[in-house]
């Protein structure tokens, strides 16, 4: 390390949490002091770690004069906190007390952020404190920095993404192994991809935490986990999958943000997508954003998108860049690292959207059934861009040679682009029609641009 990093005080760090992410970053803070302080150009120095149980095992062994339950003592020590509690409290009211300090955070909670992120913005760019959050989206994938910096000079239009491992793994296996739903969730609980209780990630939860922080920062608006609409996978059925994959589709759970000249739409959904699109080649607990601006055109950053190796090298980003800001003392507006640069872009209700849509069904095997599916379709402003139909089945489950049964057969649409309420208020008149049976599954679909 040079002389003139040695000749100033130490940048003193202090972490909250020492979970999975905590211990390693802490590791990292402890065994890698001398790189870090190198690359940030002055010594840095980890004066303490918050935790609830001093006695509790970690993953990696935390000196025991680092510890201390004392977490509101050490945020106001320290020139920097990393918040890694998660959770709503006591980490937003931690987070809270350094930022109306002027204490630089670095944090990885989207929970928090996507409840919390406007107002602690505010208060970072009121006390000129620096706010930076690179590891609550997509793990080691670096895609908030290119958004805040990288493409501050273009007009991002639109932001797609596979943001959770765990649903995507479950689809996966779905899709290349033919498993069903409950038998790829067990796999990735196993393997460690899901927790023992997967509701935030099977029901869209987490996806919608990070869609809400993504579009945040594309669109420079204070938007929330409340302005996203979510729809989980526990819908999503082998026969699905299995359609999709006939037609040349695969289903993923993607997290779309997308901005139009009335506002912004925000959405988290099963969707089906054409397997030549780029995120359809995002494999097992891969994470992967997809970025459309004005002048760049597409981008893509993929990556681990989990696991606390991963997440502590985006958090590790975050604590160099703040503390070489932190060193060197420039002058520069806190708007650029906390966004208190917020406009006033609406959050629209998913009904505005414009998609596709993918509708199953069961018809009554007989003359003039398609046409008044069509029609019901026209009334509705929906055009069809595909129609598969298959051979009869039996309604009831059993086929005979009785022709005194009643038949069917399943009808599989793929809509053109259309308003999202055009396209809810179709299937829910097909539904009351006659002559079909029964609704099977209805997906969205994203084509490529």
């Amino acid at each position: 390390m040079s002389n003139s990093s040695t000749s100033v005080e130490p940048l003193k760090i202090g972490l909250l949490g020492a979970g999975n992410v905590g211990a390693q970053v802490a590791r990292t803070l402890v065994e890698e002091r001398e790189l870090i302080s190198s690359r940030v150009g002055a010594p840095i120095k980890l004066i303490g770690v918050a935790v609830r149980d001093v006695q509790a095992p970690r993953d990696w062994k935390i000196p025991g004069e680092l510890l201390t339950t004392d977490a509101e003592a050490l945020v106001d020590e320290a020139d920097m906190i990393i918040e890694l509690m998660g959770g709503l409290e006591p980490a937003g009211a931690l987070v809270e007390r350094a930022l109306r300090a002027g204490t630089a955070v670095v944090t990885g909670n989207k929970a928090l952020l996507a409840v919390r992120g406007g107002e602690l913005s505010q208060f970072a760019a009121e006390s000129g404190a620096l706010l930076r959050f690179e590891a609550s989206v997509g793990g080691a994938i670096p895609i908030l920095r290119p958004i805040q910096e990288s493409l501050s000079g273009d007009r991002i239009t639109k932001v797609m993404g596979i943001v959770n491992g765990t649903t995507n793994y479950i689809l996966d296996q779905m899709d290349s192994t033919g498993a069903a739903f409950d038998d790829a969730l067990a796999e990735a609980q196993r393997l460690g991809y899901a927790e023992s209780d997967p509701t935030a990630d099977v029901e869209g939860h987490d996806a919608a935490a990070k869609a809400a922080i993504l579009g945040a920062l594309a669109f420079h608006a204070p938007f929330s986990i409340d302005d996203v609409y979510c729809e989980g996978i526990t819908a999503v059925s082998a026969a699905d999958i299995e359609a999709a994959a006939a037609s040349g589709y695969v289903i993923k759970l993607l997290a779309i943000v997308e901005k139009n000249d009335d506002g912004a739409i925000l959405r988290v959904h099963p969707t089906l997508l054409p397997r030549t699109h780029p995120l359809s080649s995002v494999r097992g607990a891969f994470n992967a954003v997809f970025v459309v601006a004005e002048n760049a055109g597409e981008l893509m950053f993929y990556g681990q998108g989990a696991g606390g190796l991963p997440t502590s090298s985006a958090i590790m980003g975050d604590v160099v860049s703040v503390a070489r800001r932190l060193h060197s003392g420039s002058e520069h507006p806190a708007s650029t690292d906390s966004n208190g640069d917020w406009q006033s872009v609406r959050a629209l209700p998913v009904d505005d959207a414009r998609t596709q849509y993918y509708i199953d069904m069961e018809v009554a095997d007989r003359e003039g059934v398609i046409a008044e599916v069509a029609r019901v379709l026209a009334d509705h402003h929906v055009s069809i861009e595909s129609m598969r139909q298959h051979g009869s089945v039996s309604i009831d489950g059993e086929v005979t040679a009785d022709t005194a049964r009643v038949r069917g057969a399943v009808v599989q649409i793929v809509t053109h682009l259309a308003r999202e309420k055009d396209l809810h208020d179709t299937v829910v008149t097909l539904k009351e029609l006659d002559v079909v049976r029964a609704v099977n599954s209805v997906l969205r679909v994203e084509v490529e641009q």
